[in-house]
C-alpha cells in the first residue's frame, strides 16, 4: 500500500485570478491595471481581484467598501457567472485530454490524477508543463500547477510561485518542502485554529509533526491527529472525478437585507429553479438539499433534508428547501444571503411514466422541464422566472 501511494501523481491546476484574467481576456485595455471584480459597492464582497490590485491589499471575501478605500483607481466590474462558466469548461476540457480523473474543487482549479497518464505523456512535471501551455495558446490564461505525491501537497505546490507557477514535490523531498512552512498555509485550517496552535508554540508544519499526538488529541479531538499526518506529508484521499461529485447549487446575496418571509420563499423559488435548470444540464440526479442562510450579523447556518427518491425537478427542491425554513430564524432574523444546494448525486435515470394521466406526470413534468431549459439556454437564466417574482418586481416600480 505505502508503495501505491509512494507511486501516485497529482497535479492541482489553479487558474491565476481568474475572473479578472477572463476579464482583461475580454476587454484587452483592462490589461496591467487593478481590476476588481464582486458584487455592489454597498453590500458587495470582492470575487476576485487582479494581482495589480493585490499590491493594494484587495483580497477575495473582502467587503467591497473596503477594497475601495484601498485601491480607489481600481476597476470595478461586476461577476459574469455565465461568462466564466464558459470558460472554466474550455478549460476542463483541456484538463481531461490528459486524464479521466478530474475533480474539480470550484470553476477554476482542480486535482488531476495523471499516475495512469505518465506513460503516454512522459513525467508528470512534464505533463503538467504541457497542460500550463495548451490552456495559455488555446485561451490566452496562466494556470500554476503543483505536482506531488498526494492532493494537499500539491494543492500547497501550486499557491508557492503564482502566478503562471510550477511547482514540483518529488516523493522523496516531501518533508523537507514541507517541514518550513508556516501553519497558515496548512489547506482548511482557519485562523481560530492558528491562533489555538500558537499558543501550544507551534507556528510552522515541522512543529506540528513532531508534537505528542495525545496533546493534539487533547486539544483539538479527531482534527488533529488529521493536522499532524498532514503536516507530515499523508494524504490518502483519491481524486474523486466530476461524475461522482459532491452537489450543485447556487446562492444569492441581496443588496438590503431581507424580513418577510413571503419574500424569502421568492428567492428560494428562483434558487430552486436555476439548480435544477444546471442538474438537467448535468444530467444528475440529487437526494439531498441544503438550505444556507447568512443572516444579517454573517452568521451562516445550514439544514438538509433528503427526499425519498433522487430528482432534478424545481417544484420538488424548493418544497424541500421551504420545509427547511421551519429549522431556522428566517422571518425573524434579517438575511444576507440565500443558497440551495443538492448533493447525493447520481446519473439520471429514465423515470418511470405514471399509470394515469395526469398534468403531474413524469412524462409531461419532464417535457416542461425541457421547453424551460432550452428558453434557459437560448436567452439567458432571467428569461424564464416564476411569476410571483416578476409580480414583486412590478409592484416594486
Amino acid at each position: 500500500m505505502a508503495k501505491e501511494h509512494q507511486a501516485r501523481q497529482i497535479i492541482h491546476l489553479d487558474m491565476d485570478a481568474f475572473y479578472p484574467a477572463v476579464e482583461v481576456l475580454d476587454n484587452p485595455e483592462l490589461k496591467g491595471k487593478p481590476v476588481i471584480v464582486g458584487g455592489s459597492r454597498h453590500r458587495g464582497v470582492v470575487s476576485s481581484a487582479s494581482y495589480e490590485a493585490r499590491k493594494f491589499g484587495v483580497h477575495s471575501a473582502q467587503p467591497m467598501a473596503t477594497a475601495m478605500r484601498l485601491c480607489p483607481h481600481g476597476i470595478y466590474l461586476p461577476v459574469r457567472m455565465s461568462r466564466y462558466q464558459e470558460v472554466s469548461e474550455q478549460i476542463f476540457e483541456i484538463f481531461r485530454r490528459f486524464t479521466p480523473l478530474v475533480e474539480g474543487l470550484s470553476i477554476d482549479e482542480a486535482f488531476l490524477d495523471v499516475t495512469g497518464s505518465v506513460r503516454l505523456f512522459g513525467r508528470a512535471e512534464d505533463l503538467a508543463r504541457k497542460i500550463k501551455e495548451t490552456v495559455f495558446k488555446e485561451t490566452g490564461l496562466t494556470v500554476s500547477a503543483g505536482v506531488a505525491p498526494s492532493k494537499f501537497v500539491a494543492k500547497i505546490a501550486s499557491d508557492m510561485q503564482k502566478p503562471d507557477g510550477l511547482t514540483v514535490v518529488p516523493p522523496e523531498r516531501v518533508r523537507e518542502f514541507l517541514d518550513p512552512l508556516p501553519i497558515r498555509k496548512m489547506w482548511g485550517v482557519g485562523e481560530v485554529t492558528q491562533e489555538a496552535l500558537a499558543q501550544l508554540n507551534i507556528h510552522i508544519f515541522r512543529d506540528l509533526s513532531q508534537m505528542p499526538l495525545e496533546v493534539l488529541e487533547k486539544h483539538f479531538g479527531k482534527h488533529g491527529i488529521k493536522m499532524q499526518l498532514l503536516a507530515m506529508g499523508i494524504d490518502e484521499r483519491e481524486v474523486v472525478p466530476e461524475h461522482d461529485a459532491k452537489s450543485i447549487g447556487h446562492e444569492d446575496t441581496f443588496e438590503k437585507d431581507i424580513i418577510d418571509l413571503g419574500l424569502v420563499k421568492k428567492q428560494l423559488l428562483s434558487l430552486a429553479h436555476r439548480v435544477a435548470h444546471r442538474m438537467r444540464q448535468e444530467q444528475v440526479k440529487g437526494e439531498t438539499v441544503t438550505l444556507k442562510v447568512k443572516y444579517s450579523d454573517f452568521t451562516l447556518i445550514t439544514r438538509s433534508g433528503t427526499l425519498p427518491e433522487p430528482t432534478n425537478d424545481a417544484s420538488k427542491i424548493y418544497s424541500t428547501a421551504c420545509s427547511l425554513l421551519g429549522k431556522t430564524a428566517v422571518g425573524g432574523r434579517p438575511v444576507r444571503l440565500l443558497g440551495i444546494s443538492i448533493s447525493k448525486l447520481s446519473t439520471n435515470p429514465e423515470s418511470q411514466l405514471s399509470l394515469f394521466g395526469d398534468d403531474r406526470s413524469p412524462l409531461k413534468k419532464s417535457k416542461l422541464n425541457t421547453a424551460l431549459d432550452s428558453i434557459q439556454e437560448k436567452f439567458g437564466d432571467k428569461s424564464i422566472q416564476p411569476g410571483t417574482i416578476i409580480t414583486k418586481r412590478r409592484d416594486e416600480r
